[in-house]
């Protein structure tokens, strides 16, 4: 402390090299670091990051505070951000390396399933949600501030163990807009933090473009290539062989008879070289099943390594986020999917690398 009662001014550049060193020391001891970088004066760029800053703008008790903690979010001070249910876990260069936890009660039942219920049938895809492509009566509901995703302020409990008496300090500003920051790269991690599951909001199957629904053979077993276990239970017609027509009979020729026979010799039809079939009678067509397609962690591990496609680019184009294929492949044995996710695996297992990127290229 200086005479003044206040801390000696430090840099930002010299804040930096600090929190630097710190973050340094605890990678080595093991600690995941997810620091927040921003480019440019524009803290969020996705639906789902400007709705969150707009939304904390929004809370009268905020409204006074945020601009300083704006200024330590742009300049990079928040060296580390986490997001997991229902809190926030976070690290801020200051005078000193602060530590910041930010608590928000989990999102309601009945909100949830107000929310679902009014977006039913309007979000059809994984990607549009994830990406904000979503409608206007849909944004209209999930960024509602009183009945939406987002939290108001009684839910937000805050924490910081900098010397500042203030509820909110500025390093606990510069952590609520890296939220905003973070969720314009995995916005997935809202629904994480409320505590809900988006893909309850989404109605419809996933159709993978035309590139992966061409018909492709594939030499082989499937299981064998793929780890794919295949179950007798989906019945397919079988086509009816086609009916033999019969042999039309040739035209008889009538013999000549002599005149010095007594008795007229009987005309005799000559023996067919190709006698007519007998039609036989139709039996009745069965059915017999085919296979339902399912596959293991293990398969779909291989899958993902065969399109050489890492967890992102794999979950990009099965239509889930990046933490369902890590939760997918940590399993073991038959992985149990939902319908839309299962047709676009089985899609994907008809298809070679090259074609696999031309669909995520297309996505």
């Amino acid at each position: 402390m200086s005479y003044s009662g206040w801390a000696p001014y430090v840099s930002v550049a010299q804040r930096k090299k600090n929190a630097a060193k710190q973050m340094g020391r605890l990678r080595k001891a093991g600690k995941n670091i997810q620091p927040i970088d921003i480019a440019g004066r524009k803290i969020a760029q996705s639906f789902w990051g400007m709705a969150w800053c707009e939304h904390l703008e929004s809370l009268s008790d905020y409204d006074n505070r945020l601009p300083r903690g704006r200024t330590l979010a742009r300049n990079g001070s928040v060296c580390h951000l986490e997001i997991q249910k229902g809190e926030v876990d976070a690290m801020v260069s200051g005078s000193d390396v602060y530590n910041v936890k930010i608590s928000i009660a989990p999102l309601g039942k009945k909100r949830w399933k107000d929310i679902r219920d009014s977006c039913a049938g309007q979000i059809t895809s994984m990607l549009d949600l994830l990406k904000g492509k979503l409608s206007d009566g849909v944004m209209t509901v999930v960024t509602d501030p009183k009945a939406g995703m987002f939290p108001k302020g009684s839910s937000i409990n805050l924490s910081c163990n900098c010397p500042d008496w203030a509820g909110m300090c500025k390093h606990l500003a510069a952590v609520l807009y890296g939220v905003g920051a973070r969720l314009d790269h995995s916005p997935e991690l809202l629904f994480l933090l409320r505590g809900v599951d988006h893909n309850e909001l989404v109605s419809t199957k996933i159709a993978l473009p035309k590139q992966a629904t061409s018909s492709r053979r594939v030499t082989g077993d499937l299981g064998d290539v793929f780890g794919i276990e295949l179950d007798d239970d989906m019945p397919v017609p079988i086509r009816p062989r086609p009916r033999t027509s019969a042999i039309a009979k040739p035209a008889l020729k009538k013999k000549s008879v002599k005149k010095t026979a007594v008795k007229k010799a009987t005309l005799k039809k000559p023996a067919l070289k190709n006698p007519p079939l007998k039609k036989q009678p139709m039996k009745k067509q069965g059915v017999r099943k085919k296979r339902a397609f399912s596959i293991t962690a293990k398969g779909l591990v291989r899958m993902r390594k065969k399109f050489g496609m890492n967890m992102s680019q794999y979950a990009r184009i099965v239509g889930v986020t990046p933490p369902t294929i890590k939760n997918w492949e940590l399993k073991e044995g038959k992985l149990n999917v939902q319908p839309e996710h299962l047709q676009a695996l089985e899609r994907l297992a008809g298809i070679d690398k090259s074609e696999a990127w031309v669909v995520l290229a297309n996505i």
